[in-house]
């Protein structure tokens, strides 16, 4: 069988993209060292799976942001208002990613949410009703021919017609229907160009077609497809799926004239069922997703061996494949040297899987694959013992009853004792919690954790760090305040580190969006809290104010869905042995004098399952309580906040107001405060605090600006239950934008106050 990925990580395995880009942004590098330094990064990529052994190997899989975005440049979706700042091509391609304020104009990001089921984030097309859809862009042809000059024929990669048209925005009258001949005659030349420089396959990705489709979904795919297809001549059309299976349209999509279809036998549970009920045409190429894409644990070559035995009945040519992109996880375990062989051994990281699929190649090509040497130390591999188990989590799991997911009193009751409690202003201020981390931020932590400072140094510089930041937002006249975060590098990982259970990588980074990447940690056994997490530095924050100072802390489901999770028992057992840990931490705050705490579910919709059928038996019903879990012990008097963000939450917003919180804000700006009318609709409940600026974008946002969103806020909101905040943590941002930011929030927010009093 050969082998093949769906994509690669792009932001190199020590970051290299993401700090050469920053530099760019700082006009500290060129446009051309950009380049070259993403050219670089691609003929490593290219090589190193040429020395793995992959037979197909995509191009135009690297992006200097998102393949979304890609794809609308591609095809000539660019919004007027970026046409008309008349920047050059790559200063307008990162105005849509991150909005622009410069002497050509102002205008503001796209719209940012989270690709599918993961924390990757992508930037949302905006097709307006005056948009031509063609084919105007070069870079994945630029790319394909920049990898056959090296002596590389490439797969090349283009999100699939379908997915685009199902993901983008329509900002005016007009409906996808009104694009569809356009959008065919793109793709369709976008094959013959392929086609014409000697691309032996093109790959689709349809990622939207494992969600639940209607009959007029399956008529838009059966249209499109059997149009771009007819262009296609002697190249090779692969359609690639992940994320799931894809009930609703197999038979359609085995019937339209694809050389080859990827299929995901990871996630999509029911996949080889599909297979084995309608079969699978022996004149097409199956892809067959049986190496994780998103987990990093080894692939128990045994259970992919039975997988294949299966696939081999259809008669037909099989590719080893991953089950999605391989963007989803970390480089390589090569730059781990903290980690013992003893935990490595049970990893695989994007290398590793390269070596994952070439150890199946040579297995299932051998008569006797019980003798290869590779699968002889797979099974042992999974004979042993890998897990630590804590009996007293488990027993305390066990022993949860329903009255522990119940907070009292119920919410109105506390709604009025917690407004005689605080006497907080109409339409009171505050942040989601972290402030920018500068560089000297970032060094006191490298030198604590290198050894190079003692920890009374090092807590003592995140004190003057807190001290200094408690006085700014009294200056700038802030009604709710936050210490800072100062000693935290990440909302996951710093309570994975102060957590038992957990283990931790040095390199590992992951691409979240942009040049924002994360190092998610792993669970490696029972999660406990053996010791205090925040409570030393809030207090301190607290005694340094007379205005409420918030206890910041992330929430179960959120730390579940940013760790790479344990395949031995189920997310609801893990997510709750999390919750009670999270619990202990919230009451300790409460007990020293904390009277706003803010638990962060960030990542609450992420693991939602992409069918609806799914999103209560298999997710909401465990990831809702878990976030009861962690509150319901408090009193009425203690105010509790969460904060959410990057997601589509209106079919989820009575679920939402089932959490039982006192305050939760959204993000809100890059998607025009549509959250605004589902909570309206609604009726919801609980106060609200929809973010009034991104701040995943440089800009500055006026007070007018600010203003404005503030009213027609109010248009839908009571005044008396809506807060006034950014987006998000303002931890990515520096002082220089931060400052002045807040300021304008603070000084529209009297401004509306002033106006809203008899």
């Amino acid at each position: 069988m050969k082998t093949a990925i769906i994509g690669y990580p792009r932001i190199g395995t020590l970051r290299e993209l993401k700090f050469a880009t920053e530099r760019y942004f700082d006009g500290v590098l060129s446009k051309a060292e950009l380049q070259d330094i993403a050219a670089l990064l691609r003929k490593t990529h290219w090589q190193t799976q040429i020395e793995n052994d992959i037979d197909f190997i995509p191009s135009n899989d690297f992006s200097f942001y998102d393949n979304m975005l890609d794809t609308a440049v591609l095809i000539n979706v660019v919004p007027k208002r970026y046409r008309d700042l008349r920047l050059d091509y790559l200063a307008e391609y990162f105005a849509m990613a991150r909005g622009y304020q410069g002497v050509n104009g102002d205008v503001k990001a796209l719209a940012m949410k989270k690709w599918f089921n993961t924390n990757y984030h992508y930037i949302v097309p905006e097709i307006e009703d005056d948009t031509e859809i063609s084919l105007v862009g070069t870079k994945p042809f630029d790319e394909f021919s920049e990898a056959k000059d090296l002596g590389i024929v490439t797969k090349p990669v283009v999100t699939g017609a379908f997915t685009f048209l199902k993901l983008a925005k329509f900002t005016g009258n007009k409906t996808p229907d009104d694009f569809i001949i356009n959008i065919i005659t793109s793709y369709s030349e976008i094959l013959k160009k392929f086609k014409d420089l000697g691309a032996e396959w093109i790959q689709f990705d349809e990622p939207a077609l494992v969600m639940d489709l209607t009959a007029d979904d399956i008529v838009l795919l059966n249209k499109i497809y059997s149009e771009i297809l007819s262009a296609k001549g002697s190249a090779k059309v692969l359609l690639q799926t992940y994320f799931g299976d894809i009930r609703d349209c197999y038979q359609d999509v085995i019937s339209l004239p694809f050389d080859g279809i990827g299929l995901d036998f990871i996630e999509g549970k029911k996949t080889l069922e599909l297979v084995k009920q309608f079969g699978f045409p022996a004149d097409k190429t199956l892809f067959a997703g049986v190496v994780n894409g998103k987990n990093i644990w080894r692939n128990n070559y045994s259970r992919t061996l039975r997988i294949l035995d299966e696939l081999r009945k259809t008669g037909g040519d099989i590719v080893l494949n991953t089950s999605c992109s391989l963007l989803l996880v970390p480089y390589t375990l090569k730059n781990e040297s903290s980690l013992s062989e003893e935990y490595k051994k049970h990893f695989s990281f994007a290398d590793e899987k390269l070596t994952e699929l070439a150890d199946l190649k040579k297995i299932t090509a051998s008569n006797t694959p019980a003798e290869i040497p590779e699968y002889i130390e797979n099974i042992r591999l999974f004979k042993a013992s890998r897990f630590c188990p804590d009996a007293s989590v488990q027993a305390a799991v066990s022993s949860l009853s329903p009255e522990g997911f119940i907070r009292h009193p119920a919410f109105y009751e506390r709604e009025k004792i917690q407004k005689a409690v605080f006497n907080l202003p109409l339409l009171p201020t505050t942040t989601i919690g972290s402030f920018p981390q500068t560089a000297e931020v970032k060094a006191n932590r490298s030198n604590f954790k290198n050894g190079k400072i003692t920890l009374k140094q090092y807590i003592e510089f995140n004190k003057e760090k807190i001290a200094e930041c408690v006085a700014l937002q009294e200056k700038i006249g802030l009604d709710v305040l936050v210490h800072g975060e100062f000693e935290r590098n990440d909302m996951v990982e710093y309570f994975g580190e102060c957590l038992d259970g957990f283990l931790f990588t040095e390199k590992a980074w992951v691409q979240s969006y942009g040049t924002r990447c994360v190092k998610p940690p792993v669970i490696w056994g029972d999660i406990s809290r053996s010791k205090s997490m925040t409570v030393d530095y809030i207090v301190y924050a607290q005694s340094l104010t007379r205005k409420y100072m918030k206890g910041m802390l992330t929430g179960p489901v959120t730390i579940l869905n940013w760790s790479f999770p344990r395949e031995d028992i189920t997310l609801k057992e893990c997510a709750f042995q999390i919750a009670l840990a999270i619990r202990q931490e919230v009451l300790d705050l409460e007990a020293n004098g904390i009277k706003i705490i803010q638990i962060d579910e960030a990542a609450l919709r992420e693991k939602l399952p992409l069918r609806k059928s799914d999103w209560h038996s298999e997710y909401l019903d465990w990831a809702i309580p878990a976030f009861r879990l962690v509150h319901s012990g408090v009193k009425a008097q203690t105010q509790i906040h969460t904060h959410m963000c990057y997601s589509e939450f209106s079919d989820i917003i009575g679920d939402i107001g089932d959490m039982d919180a006192d305050v939760i804000t959204f993000e809100a700006s890059r998607s025009g405060h549509a959250i605004i009318n589902v909570l309206n609709r609604r009726g919801f409940k609980t106060a609200v605090g929809p973010g009034v600026y991104d701040v995943h974008s440089p800009r500055i946002p006026s007070t007018a600006e600010i203003k404005a969103a503030l009213l027609k806020m109010l248009e839908k909101t009571p005044r008396e239950k809506l807060w006034v905040n950014p987006d998000c943590g303002l931890k990515t941002r520096g002082n220089a934008e931060t400052v002045p930011s807040l300021e304008n929030l603070v000084d529209a927010a009297r401004e509306v106050r002033r106006s809203l009093q008899p």
